[in-house]
């Protein structure tokens, strides 16, 4: 069955890190359908991992134009193909996190609209724990949202974080000043999606999209040398039970809080 849209409401669409040819092809074969049984007004897609796990390129996201995904965000692996540096700059829907230094392609926030007009930002932060000695993005977070222009009620922040207790602290930061916080990056879906005091729609990890065969997305015997071994082999894009994580929100127009929020982990279809 079809879902009727509600002017009162847009319902957000959030998939989780895109690994490979796995992910690529699983959110091909998914999305339309769920853009029509959902009635889906807005979909942000992860793509810091789509070409090949590392990084995105601009083939993959000729690729993926075709699903009319809204907004592209990223995380650590954004710098990986230096063929794809460039699109931060020519792609302003392709977000990389803002709270790298200055001088550094690319921005961290991006506002776009619903087909009905309904303005929409989407951020792009990443951790500081165990990640890369780059600006607080609890700071950064305040800089952009106070940089919004007047009227954005429908705000969705992708923090792209290793720590799961810096994702909560993230959520709990913009309770109530956000519509969404969904933590990405560590590429496993975590059972806690809720919704915050102040409206806020939380999950921790959203998980990968991507093969479940493996090790995060790769192939184990490549994952189990670099642990048990301690050799810097190259992984390998895992390729079997491939699924779709995912997150969908409803936001309230008038206020941006959420309303509802569901958590998804679909298989591809046989």
């Amino acid at each position: 069955m079809t879902l009727a849209s509600d002017p009162d409401r847009i319902t957000l669409l959030f998939v989780g890190d895109v690994i490979g040819k796995p992910g690529r092809r699983v959110l091909q074969r998914l999305l339309p359908a769920l853009r029509a049984e959902r009635a889906l007004d807005y979909v942000v897609v992860n793509v810091e991992n789509a070409a090949g796990g590392f990084g995105v390129t601009p083939d993959i996201l000729r690729e993926l134009e075709a699903l009319h995904i809204d907004c592209y965000t990223s995380g650590n692996h954004i710098w990986d193909k230096k063929e794809g540096l460039p699109l931060l700059t020519s792609e302003p829907r392709l977000l990389r996190p803002g709270n790298y230094p200055d001088g550094n392609p690319g921005r961290g926030v991006y506002v776009g609209e619903t087909s009905s007009g309904v303005p929409v930002a989407v951020m792009n932060l990443e951790g500081q724990v165990f990640m890369k000695n780059i600006d607080s993005p609890f700071k950064v977070a305040d800089q952009l949202l106070a940089e919004l222009p007047d009227g954005v009620k429908a705000i969705c922040v992708d923090f792209h974080a290793e720590a799961t207790s810096e994702k909560q602290a993230m959520g709990f930061h913009l309770d109530g000043r956000v519509s969404a916080v969904f933590g990405t990056h560590t590429h496993v879906p975590t059972a806690d999606e809720r919704l915050l005091p102040g409206g806020t729609a939380f999950v921790t990890d959203v998980g990968m999209t991507g093969a479940y065969e493996g090790i995060i997305g790769f192939r184990a015997s490549k994952s189990l040398q670099r642990f048990a071994l301690q050799r810097n082999v190259s992984l390998e894009v895992a390729k079997r039970d491939v699924r779709l994580a995912a997150a969908v929100v409803e936001i309230d127009v008038a206020t941006g809080k959420a309303i509802k929020l569901e958590r998804l982990l679909l298989p591809m279809p046989a």
